[in-house]
């Protein structure tokens, strides 16, 4: 074992130490507290059970008036008849683009897959939404993924929310990290779960996506009692979830990596990136070794490809209805359309939630409480067959008993049909214990309690080990590997009718694990009255508490790639030892957290006092400091007020600074190896100046693939493409001494209740809120692409980028240098990058909010609720980099054909930002029958990956969908208690609107009309 590792493993058990004593804490502190408070005087005041909604911690506190939260109660929850909480916050038109979900299953373990959702409020990115269970933080889930800034993110698992299991949900839109520490940018959603019950529920639910396979069950139990004479409660409920597959042959926008047939007559049918068909197929594309020339079947090859010898450039006959051509340039009719394997497009899962939480009065000053919860997912899905990557060589010797040049060759591309579609399986667990006690003494509530929770993720995938192909590419009778054998002849398309032998698929076949592991240790102690002192106005609330935490992370990943076991190829060159992987270090990082807030709500002024047009005066003042052990101290404020000039007309406003800390593999990450395929301008620089007559470049446009100079040019000799374009290694890496991201967040809002209409209109809210977050310093990289520039504008004056790094120049390279007063440069080798605090951006838009009840009437119940969310502005300004990039080029330094690398401008409308969302919601209770319907707009979206001949961007239709449901609860006889529903989400069978990838998978469902029936019991 390397010391890396002996360095890791003392460390989890470290932690592992530090767990057990806080698990064996929090039963000491349960039980020291209980011989405590048996101590205490019957003389003290009961606790009074008032609810704390997110936004304060003041218990009793009206200031909740000040804040905009959305609350969805049980019964919009069971309206929306969602199995996953995925499901249920994209409900929520406030929350963004879900960039971690099921349907997202990249080719690698590099980003989350299974059963993953995530949270991404006001559309500000993954990291800036706070979660948080019953009031406390969440452990987060352990598997990260890049997001749009190529920097590695993790989030709450949404799916490990139990849905059943919920008594409310609180969005908090509103920055609130003077309240409750990082992250809280966007605000924060706390889900509260049910307790105190003193019955049992059962409830069971089927459905299925129309004209597809997918079909979930859900089976839910939840209850509780009492215990000890009313003195405790202990309350339990328990989920299971199973979900069917969807695969890619159930839709068409799924079932063929070629979308132009879906764009016809649109005028962007003949854009090229809309045919995603690969060149990496079983007809493998080979050159040989040193491009030497070899000879077969009387011709000579330096390249070559294999294909059926139907189709026309046959240079010479394999035998079995296969030729050799000459190029690596694959046939478009044998292009890989992975497809058409019939792969997964939502995987198959089954999902358990378990959770448990009690109560006992240890007399009428002193409560304990606790709870204890499960998580478990399993997931299953079947991906596109395993590919080479361009940036490893591998040699396949001339002893290969199929090789028809009997000498080494290259392997250039190829896709391992035989071994077919990859599997993979992914387990996801997430466990919480916590303990406290909670009182009243003196006026004052006070609350303390110890958390500990992990989540952990399992991915295991099929690969090759590069080390055992080799080993079997070199054996010279006919239970080698065959890489010459083609496809299907059949279907070229997809699949492989001439598989190698199975001992060979056997023994290349491994599995590939990544493993990752998140930890969250919490204890707390938090005080608040709300009478502290009394103003003309009313009673003042304060709040006070302490918190120290610790986190940690670790991304363990598989020894074949995080360096343990490596392949080294016959021309010496070393890689990982997994034909499709880079590798990619194991991270471990961990924090120390302490920090403490106080909280003050006060009245200024009251009705009692009769000032003309201010009916009610509140304002909310909070601040809190965090050390974090990784980088330093953060203190930020909040001012909350709401005023009310009449009673049922209130103004309400906010201001707040923010942060999100950088998260542990931001900071902790070793070099991560990525290959982009980037032009070397400096390179093109010198052949521009040479002339059209040396090099046949005469401007920047023709820098990239695409040049191809003749033998015509007198350089031709000395020029190499390679240095014009490449695929070029970027190392990139954490960046221990990264600061948090900063904000700052304005809302300003009014709340209408009109108390002039008659009541037999009904109760109606309305509110409207502006808000606006102005974030800097985000976490990004510089990018390759744009060092590569930065490092043509300086060597232009004589400097150089230290971050590209170069051979030293060959005479080729001096040959060309020469004469065009540059220094010359050599190829380029790698590119270092590190994650930095660089773009800032500014987002605002208007919340608006409609609520109108009507009860007790002869025609029964009545109830609306409309929630809009408008984008005004969502701007990503540039970094300074980059900043200085661009007035280089505004100046005329850097060419104006020269794209630079990132995302930067208006960011509206862009794919995952939609203008508008709105949800309309209502339902009508007529004695034992309940009727609700809930509608949701989602407007017009931009891919600025499709463009057309005249420049313009492929529109994403708007969608709007409605569901419908209808229930019945029986009064009598055997199915008294009993409730059955029956509903319908998206009536009109919308499918997702067309997009280049085939549809947007952060913003919709791959489905279209969904039906299901539950029944539920309550005894």
């Amino acid at each position: 074992m390397t010391t890396k590792g002996m360095n890791i493993m003392r460390t989890a058990f470290a932690r592992r130490s530090l767990r057990t004593a806080m698990l064996a804490t929090t039963a000491l502190f349960g039980a020291a507290g209980a011989a405590a408070a048996q101590e205490a005087t019957d003389a003290q005041a009961t606790q009074v059970e008032d609810i704390v909604v997110v936004g304060t911690q003041i218990r009793g506190a009206k200031v909740t008036a000040a804040l905009p939260v959305t609350v969805v109660g049980e019964e919009q929850i069971l309206a929306a008849a969602a199995t996953s909480g995925d499901e249920l916050l994209r409900t929520i038109p406030q929350m963004g683009d879900v960039t971690f979900n099921s349907s997202y299953l990249p080719a690698s373990s590099n980003s989350a897959r299974g059963d993953t959702g995530s949270v991404n409020l006001r559309s500000l990115g993954i990291g800036n939404t706070l979660v948080l269970l019953n009031g406390r933080r969440v452990v987060g889930h352990p598997t990260s993924q890049a997001n749009e800034h190529l920097v590695p993110v993790l989030t709450y698992n949404t799916n490990a929310i139990p849905v059943s299991g919920l008594k409310r949900l609180e969005v908090l839109r509103d920055g609130a990290a003077a309240i409750y520490g990082a992250d809280a940018v966007a605000g924060v959603v706390n889900t509260v779960l049910r307790d105190d019950m003193n019955d049992w529920t059962v409830s069971s639910q089927y459905g299925g996506a129309e004209g597809t396979g997918m079909r979930e069950f859900n089976f839910s139990l939840y209850g509780g009692t009492d215990v000890a004479e009313g003195r405790g409660n202990l309350s339990l409920f328990f989920n299971y979830d199973h979900r069917d597959e969807l695969t890619t042959l159930e839709q068409a926008y799924t079932a063929s990596d070629d979308k132009r047939p879906l764009f016809a007559g649109t005028g962007f049918e003949n854009n090229a990136s809309l045919n995603g068909v690969s060149t990496l197929t079983p007809w493998g594309q080979f050159t040989l070794a040193n491009r030497a020339t070899g000879t077969y079947g009387g011709q000579q090859f330096t390249t070559f490809t294999i294909q059926p010898d139907s189709l026309a450039g046959c240079a010479a006959s394999l035998g079995s209805g296969l030729c050799l051509k000459k190029t690596t340039t694959v046939d478009p009719s044998l292009r890989g359309d992975t497809a058409l394997e019939d792969l997964t497009v939502i995987p198959e899962i089954d999902r358990f939630n378990l959770f448990l939480t009690g109560r006992y009065k240890i007399n009428d000053a002193v409560e304990a409480f606790g709870e204890l919860g499960g998580y478990y997912a399993k997931s299953h899905a079947r991906q596109a067959p395993i590919n080479t990557l361009s940036s490893v060589v591998m040699t396949i010797p001339g002893a290969n008993f199929y090789n028809p040049f009997k000498r080494d060759i290259l392997l250039t591309g190829y896709r391992f049909n035989d071994m077919g579609p990859i599997n993979v399986d992914v387990t996801n667990e997430q466990y919480r214990i916590l303990g406290g006690l909670r009182g009243e003494w003196r006026g004052w509530n006070w609350e303390s309690a110890l958390l500990w929770s992990e989540a952990s993720a399992k991915d295991v995938s099929d690969n090759i080990s590069t080390t055992r192909l080799a080993e079997w590419a070199a054996k010279s009778t006919p239970d080698a590997y065959n890489f010459f054998n083609g496809g299907d002849p059949t279907h070229p398309r997809y699949g492989d009718s001439t598989p190698s032998n199975e001992a060979a698929l056997n023994a290349i076949r491994v599995d590939m694990v990544r493993k990752t592991k998140t930890e969250l240790g919490l204890w707390d102690f938090k005080v608040s009255r709300p009478d502290l002192f009394t103003l003309p106005g009313g009673p003042v609330g304060v709040a006070a508490g302490v918190e120290a935490r610790t986190e940690s992370q670790l991304d363990d990943r598989d020894s074949r790639i995080d360096g343990t076991i490596r392949y080294t190829d016959k021309s010496g060159a070393i890689y990982s030892d997994l034909i499709n992987s880079s590798e990619n270090p194991d991270t471990y990082g961990e924090r120390d957290v302490l920090s403490a807030y106080l909280e003050f709500a006060a009245p200024l002024v009251s009705p009692e006092m009769n000032i003309p047009l201010v009916h009610n005066l509140e304002v909310q003042i909070a601040g809190r400091f965090e050390n974090y052990s990784d980088f330093g101290d953060v203190a930020k404020p909040k001012v909350a007020a709401a005023w009310d000039l009449v009673d049922g007309f209130r103004i309400r406003a906010s201001w707040a600074q923010g942060f999100r800390a950088p998260n542990l593999e931001q900071i902790n990450a070793t070099v991560i190896t990525r290959s982009n395929s980037s032009n070397d301008y400096i390179y093109c620089e010198a052949l521009i100046k040479r002339g059209a007559a040396a090099t046949g470049m005469t401007n920047m446009n023709q820098c990239g693939a695409s040049y191809s100079p003749t033998n015509a040019v007198s350089e031709f000799a000395n020029i190499n493409t390679n240095h014009v374009r490449k695929l070029t290694a970027e190392r990139r890496s954490g960046n221990p001494d990264l600061q948090p991201e900063e904000s700052e967040t304005t809302s300003v809002g009014v709340v209408i209740q009109p108390r002039f209409l008659p009541e037999q209109l009904g109760n109606f809210t309305f509110t409207a809120d502006w808000w606006q977050v102005e974030q800097t310093g985000m976490v990004g990289l510089f990018r390759g692409q744009n060092a590569l520039i930065l490092d043509y504008l300086l060597r232009k004056s004589g400097g150089s980028n230290p971050n590209v790094v170069r051979a030293d120049p060959t005479a080729a390279d001096q040959a060309i240098f020469a004469g065009t007063g540059l220094a010359a440069a050599g190829e380029v080798l790698y590119i270092t990058d590190a994650y930095t605090n660089q773009q800032p951006q500014t987002v605002e838009g208007l919340d608006l909010g409609l609520m109108w009840s009507l009860r007790g009437t002869k025609a029964g119940d009545f109830s609306l609720n409309l929630n809009v969310s408008h984008l005004l502005k969502y701007y990503l300004e540039m970094s300074p980099g980059m900043k200085a990039l661009s007035d280089a080029k505004e100046s005329g330094a850097i060419a104006p054909s020269i794209t630079f690398g990132g995302r930067m401008g208006d960011m509206i409308g862009d794919l995952g930002r939609p203008e508008w969302k709105w949800s309309l919601s209502g339902s009508w209770r007529y004695q034992n029958l309940t009727l609700g319907a809930f509608t949701q707009y989602i407007s017009s979206l931009y891919d600025s990956g499709l463009v057309n001949s005249a420049g313009d961007y492929w529109t994403v239709d708007s969608t709007l969908t409605a569901n419908i449901y209808a229930e019945y609860q029986f009064d009598d006889g055997l199915l008294a208690d009993t409730a059955v529903r029956v509903g319908l989400r998206n009536v009109t069978d919308e499918q997702p609107p067309l997009a280049g990838a085939g549809y947007v998978g952060t913003v919709y469902q791959p489905y279209g009309r969904y039906w299901h029936v539950s029944i539920r019991k309550t005894f």
